[in-house]
C-alpha cells in the first residue's frame, strides 16, 4: 500500500479496517489515561484557590493574592524552563518524571501547612514549579496522530472540569474542619493512587504509527538551534498567536483562581457544587467544537478552522458582555458563556492550531516547545496583572476587572487574529504527503 493512498484515510474510514478494535482500544486508553492524569494533578494546584484566607493582608497585599501570585509565579518559571526540557525529553522519560514532580508538589503543600504565613506563601511557589512541566509531559504522548485533536481535548477538558470539581473538593474539606493551610496537602493526598494508575497507562502508550506520520508529521525532540530556527522562520505569524494567548490566559486566570470571589461579587455566594457544575456545560462546548476539528482531514484546512473557532470564542465572548449589560443573563449563564468564550481559543491553541500548523509545514518538531512558548508568556502576563490591580483603587472588585479584561482579550485578539491569518493565508507550505515510494507496513498502535 502506498503512502499517499493512506495519509487519504479518514478516521472514520479506519475504524472499519480489520485494525479497527485495536485502533479504538488505543485511543480509549490513550484519552482515559491523559485525562485522568490531569484532572489528577490539579487537586494538586487548585484546591487552594476555594479558601478565602480572609482577614490576612501584609504589606497592603492580601494573603490570597499573595498566595495566588506565588504559585502562579512558579508556575510561570516553570514554563519557562519547560521550554528546553519539554522540546528535549524522550519518551520513555517522560513517566518518571511527571510521578518526580507531583511528588514535590506534594512535600510543597505539606510545607505549605507547616510553615505560618506569610511565609508559607513560598512553598507554593514551589508547588507550582513542580506542575508547570506536567501538561507537556503528558502532552507528548498524544501529539502527531491523526486523533490527536480527539486526545488533546480531552487531555483540555480535563483542566477544565478539574478547575470546578477540585475546587469543589477544597470546599467540601473546609467545610468538615480541615483548616485553611492543611486542606491543600489532603487534597492531593486524596488523588495520588489515581494518578499514578493514570502514568501507568500513559507510559504503554503505542508510538505513532507510520500512517500517523505520514498524515501529521514525524514528531522529534528538538535541540536549541532547531528551536530558535523554527520560531525565527515563523515569527510573524507566531507573535499574534502568542499576545492573544497571553490575553486569554490572563482573563482565564482570573475567572479560574478567583471563581469563588466573582461569584459574591455576583451577589452569589457559590454552593461547592457549583463551581463543578457551571464547568461541566463548558467542557461539553468545547469538546464538541474543538475535538471535532479530528474530522478535518487536510491540515491547512483544519488550520484555518482552529483559527475560526479562536475568533468564534470571541465573539461569544463580547455578546455575552453586552447581554449581561443589558440584564439579559443570570449569573450561572455569564460564568458559563464567558467560559466557553475564553476555552474555546485556549483549547483551540492546545489541541488543533499548533499540532495542524507542524502537519501543513511538514516541520520536524513538537508542539511542546511552542505551547511553552505561548504558556511562559500568558503566566508572565497574569502575574504582572495581578501585581498591578493588587495597588489599583478598588483591588476588591473583581467582577470588573474580570469584565475589562474580558474586553480587553476580545479587541487585541481580534487584530492578532486578522494578522496571524493573512499571514498564514500566504504561506507556501510544503506538500501534506510524502513521497509515494515509501511503503507502508500495517497499521500498529494508536491511530
Amino acid at each position: 500500500m502506498d503512502l499517499e493512498e493512506t495519509a487519504g484515510e479518514s478516521p472514520q474510514a479506519e475504524l472499519t479496517s480489520p485494525e479497527a478494535g485495536s485502533q479504538l482500544f488505543w485511543a480509549c486508553w490513550a484519552a482515559a489515561a491523559a485525562f485522568g492524569c490531569y484532572f489528577c494533578m490539579y487537586a494538586f494546584r487548585k484546591p487552594f484557590t476555594a479558601a478565602r484566607y480572609a482577614e490576612s493582608a501584609y504589606a497592603g497585599i492580601g494573603f490570597k493574592t499573595m498566595l495566588v501570585t506565588s504559585q502562579v509565579a512558579g508556575y510561570m518559571v516553570s514554563k519557562f524552563i519547560g521550554i528546553k526540557i519539554i522540546a528535549e525529553m524522550p519518551a520513555h522519560r517522560r513517566g518518571g518524571m511527571i510521578i518526580r514532580l507531583i511528588i514535590s508538589a506534594e512535600v510543597a503543600l505539606i510545607a505549605f501547612g507547616l510553615v505560618p504565613r506569610p511565609w508559607n506563601a513560598v512553598c507554593l511557589f514551589a508547588n507550582g514549579l513542580s506542575l508547570g512541566m506536567v501538561f507537556g509531559l503528558v502532552l507528548g504522548m498524544l501529539e502527531g496522530r491523526r486523533l490527536t485533536e480527539a486526545l488533546t481535548a480531552g487531555l483540555c477538558a480535563s483542566f477544565i472540569l478539574a478547575d470546578g470539581v477540585t475546587k469543589t473538593v477544597g470546599a467540601w474539606l473546609l467545610r468538615v474542619g480541615v483548616s485553611e493551610e492543611w486542606m491543600p496537602s489532603l487534597a492531593g493526598a486524596l488523588f495520588l493512587p489515581g494518578l499514578g494508575l493514570c502514568v501507568a497507562m500513559l507510559m504503554r502508550i503505542p508510538a505513532p504509527s507510520q500512517r500517523d506520520i505520514a498524515a501529521r508529521a514525524r514528531r522529534s525532540t528538538m535541540n536549541r538551534s532547531q528551536r530558535w530556527s523554527l520560531v525565527a522562520r515563523y515569527a510573524t505569524g507566531l507573535i499574534p498567536l502568542t499576545v492573544m494567548y497571553l490575553m486569554v490566559t490572563i482573563v482565564r486566570s482570573i475567572r479560574s483562581d478567583y471563581a469563588p470571589e466573582i461569584w459574591r461579587g455576583l451577589g452569589n455566594a457559590a454552593e461547592p457544587a457549583t463551581f463543578s457544575t457551571s464547568e461541566i456545560w463548558v467542557v461539553l462546548g468545547v469538546l464538541v467544537v474543538n475535538g471535532g476539528a479530528v474530522l478535518i482531514q487536510d491540515n491547512r484546512r483544519a488550520f484555518f478552522t482552529s483559527l475560526a473557532t479562536c475568533a468564534f470564542g470571541f465573539g461569544l465572548l463580547a455578546t455575552t458582555l453586552l447581554a449581561r449589560s443589558h440584564g439579559s443573563l443570570d449569573d450561572f449563564a455569564f460564568m458559563v458563556l464567558v467560559g466557553l468564550g475564553l476555552y474555546l481559543p485556549y483549547v483551540a491553541m492546545h489541541t488543533t492550531v499548533f499540532e495542524r500548523m507542524l502537519a501543513m509545514t511538514r516541520e520536524t518538531g513538537n508542539i511542546g516547545f511552542l505551547m511553552y512558548i505561548v504558556d511562559s508568556i500568558g503566566y508572565l502576563g497574569f502575574v504582572a496583572v495581578m501585581v498591578a490591580h493588587n495597588f489599583a483603587p478598588q483591588a476588591n472588585d473583581l467582577v470588573g476587572l474580570l469584565i475589562n479584561a474580558c474586553w480587553s482579550a476580545v479587541l487585541v485578539s481580534a487584530g492578532c487574529l486578522i494578522v496571524s491569518w493573512q499571514y498564514f493565508r500566504t504561506l507556501n507550505c510544503a506538500p501534506i504527503l510524502a513521497p509515494a515510494s515509501v511503503v507502508m507496513e500495517p497499521a500498529e498502535g494508536l491511530a
